[in-house]
């Protein structure tokens, strides 16, 4: 191979320098100060990277890609306009959010509150469902939630009426029903409170029972609890209850 040194190279007035011929690859090595420099284009550079600038005032920079974390809640009520909070990064004041049904349907929030370039609040009303995030910038990089993270769903509800579910002697059997639905099953559980001594919940879907023989009453006692219904989606109903147990006259009359 062949080497030249010299510290410059200037050709004659009104002609131009020539490196290498069609079909040649002109490698530089160290930094090339492109100050000078006219005729630049995309076919003429294969590789590497220039400054911003350096490029033509024409190029757009379409900056980074906004990016998704995740929503919280995660879970709506259908028809019933929600406030949700969107994190991610790369958002600003003209950044699009969409819900995507996993059935197609786009829809676009009522409002778009920006937090911060990481977090912004959507308030949004959409049928029963589940939907994807899908985010996009002015400059048209967008991104979308790898799952579809929010579902539109009916909260559980009651069928049994709050209050006293009804008064029994000390030691009898005990079996009341108590009954919440939703689009999906219910589960059952106590939150506070006491239940008479002996019952206790069963573990069905939909109509649970509470149930036993009582023991331990040794004075009449109503007793109060909260029974928390939770459907599938995580959603959750609160309802309070009571239960009386009575001793004395009733309990001396069933041992006649």
């Amino acid at each position: 191979m062949s080497q030249i040194e010299v510290d410059k190279i200037i050709p004659q007035s009104g002609t131009t320098v020539q490196f290498g011929e069609s079909g040649d690859t002109i490698n530089v090595v160290g930094t090339l100060d492109g100050s000078g420099l006219t005729g630049l284009n995309a076919s003429n550079i294969n590789t590497g990277t220039l400054s911003d600038a350096r490029l033509s005032a024409n190029v757009t920079l379409l900056g980074a890609s906004p990016t998704y974390t995740g929503i919280s809640p995660s879970t709506a009520l259908p028809s019933t306009a929600t406030n949700i909070t969107v994190t991610g990064t790369g958002f600003s004041a003209t950044t699009i959010f969409e819900l995507v049904s996993t059935a197609g349907a786009i829809i676009t929030p009522n409002s778009v509150t920006l937090n911060s370039a990481t977090s912004v609040t959507i308030n949004v009303t959409a049928t029963g469902g589940t939907y994807f995030i899908r985010i996009e910038n002015d400059s048209g990089l967008a991104t979308r939630s790898t799952n579809a993270d929010l579902t539109i769903s009916q909260a559980p509800s009651f069928s049994t009426a709050a209050g006293t579910l009804g008064t029994f002697a000390a030691g009898a059997a005990v079996n009341v029903a108590i009954t919440a639905s939703s689009d999906s099953a219910v589960d059952f559980s106590k939150t506070t409170g006491t239940f008479p001594g002996g019952l206790s919940l069963g573990s069905t879907q939909n109509t649970v029972y509470l149930a036993g023989t009582e023991s331990g009453a040794s004075a009449t006692t109503t007793y109060n609890f909260t029974i928390r219904a939770t459907d599938q989606e995580a959603q959750t109903a609160d309802r309070a209850f009571s239960m009386t147990i009575s001793v004395g006259m009733q309990e001396s009359m069933r041992f006649m």
